[in-house]
């Protein structure tokens, strides 16, 4: 039985817990279930604290989870990101003063405050910028320079409102892309995370792409298949009038219009487009 660590609570626990019923898993209605048995699907799910999750699956406690990457750096755990899950998407930063900082070198003898210490300690390692001090914070690091707490901060930016209001700015190149990412333990037996992994790339293609139909004239059939090549190859069928086929492609959802309009100036009609629940790929 796959042991699989699902965050508990915080921005990413609803997101797992809808990719993994989309997934054909079972999950828990009532939040305070702790351990939810999938017998049917030869799982087991715990509920845990997203910080933690990367350090059970690490220790071999569960097999694999789900968390951020920004969290699994900052744990210091030996699992292993497997799979990009294409949510809960940041990106983590440098901010100070505007107008104080412009480059990571200019933190050396300055104090950080954060809330993810490993990461940051390690990146300015790599960097050779030696701070005087990485202070870490549970929350709230804006006000951090404010209080007198730290010189600067380094955290999830998204839309830069909450640092402007403090009087903050980023500088530097970012410290990291996250997103929501499954992790794995060494020794996880490989069949039983296959059968994970296919089911949740079958919930991210399902929400990245849809399935075109439309009526052709064969004349264009050679223009059209080039707008909508599909995965490995559109199909194309007669229609009972020999003029016209019927093609069927998946299309990437987010070129949806700009592919119907095309489709339509080259002459296909009856255009249709139809959401996928599931895939297998």
């Amino acid at each position: 039985m796959l042991r699989i660590a699902v965050p508990n609570k915080g921005s990413l626990s609803e997101p797992a817990a809808v990719m993994l019923r989309e997934a054909g898993y079972r999950q828990r209605r009532d939040s305070r279930e702790l351990v939810l048995a999938d017998p049917d699907n030869d799982a087991e799910f715990f509920f845990l604290r997203p910080r933690d999750v990367a350090t059970y699956v690490g220790e071999g406690t569960v097999d694999v989870g789900i968390t951020g990457r920004d969290l699994l750096l900052d744990s210091g755990s030996s699992a292993t990101e497997h799979l990009e899950l294409g949510f809960a998407r940041s990106t983590f930063r440098f901010a100070a003063p505007v107008g104080r900082l412009s480059d990571v070198k200019d933190i050396a003898g300055l104090r950080v405050a954060t809330s993810y210490p490993v990461l940051v300690s390690t990146h300015l390692a790599e960097h050779g910028v030696t701070p005087a001090a990485v202070v870490r914070l549970d929350g709230a690091v804006e006000s951090s320079i404010q209080l007198g707490v730290a010189d600067v901060i380094a955290d999830v930016v998204e839309t830069g409102t909450t640092l402007r209001s403090a009087g903050l700015e980023v500088f530097g190149d970012p410290l990291l892309h996250s997103e929501a990412v499954l992790v794995r333990a060494d020794g996880v037996d490989a069949d039983a995370l296959g059968v994970l992994t296919r089911r949740l790339r079958g919930v991210i293609t399902a929400r990245e792409y849809v399935l075109m139909d439309y009526d052709c004239p064969v004349s264009a059939v050679e223009r059209a298949v080039r707008l909508t090549p599909g995965l490995e190859s559109p199909t194309v069928a007669p229609l009972h009038d020999k003029q016209w086929c019927a093609v069927r492609a998946m299309v990437p959802r987010t070129q949806t219009n700009r592919l119907m309009d095309d489709l339509y100036e080259i002459g296909a009609r009856a255009i249709i487009v139809t959401t996928i629940h599931a895939s297998r790929l």
